[in-house]
């Protein structure tokens, strides 16, 4: 039997424009103690890690370019942000998150990584 990811939902905003945006479409939020940095791009809302997994450029403060992809403001490696794929070569990931805009708020989804209960 294949394990079931379950989530934990954390509201960030009540709506997209209570979002503090910075000039590049993006921020950083915190949640469940762990700080994120979120996107608007094409009235889409990503959300994924705070810092480059390659040399921990904080990622927020990067930019969008022109297909979409996240670019750390270190060395320029790019994301996809549906995926986290690297999209420049150097074969890292960046960790992305759940985000859902609901008419209770935005939320975005933490994986809860406990321990399953087996039968």
């Amino acid at each position: 039997m294949s394990p079931t990811k379950k989530y934990t939902w954390h509201r960030i905003a009540e709506t997209v424009e209570n979002i503090d945006w910075q000039s590049n479409g993006m921020c950083i939020v915190e949640v469940g103690g762990k700080k994120l940095s979120v996107a608007l791009f094409r009235d889409e809302l990503y959300a994924f890690a705070y810092k480059c997994p390659h040399a921990g450029g904080i990622m927020a403060h990067g930019f969008i370019d022109e297909s979409g992809k996240v670019v750390c403001p270190l060395h320029r490696y790019k994301f996809d942000m549906t995926n986290g794929r690297n999209t420049s070569g150097e074969g890292y990931y960046l960790q992305t998150y759940l985000i859902e805009a609901r008419k209770e708020g935005i939320f975005i989804g933490i994986e809860d990584r406990g321990f399953l209960n087996r039968i």
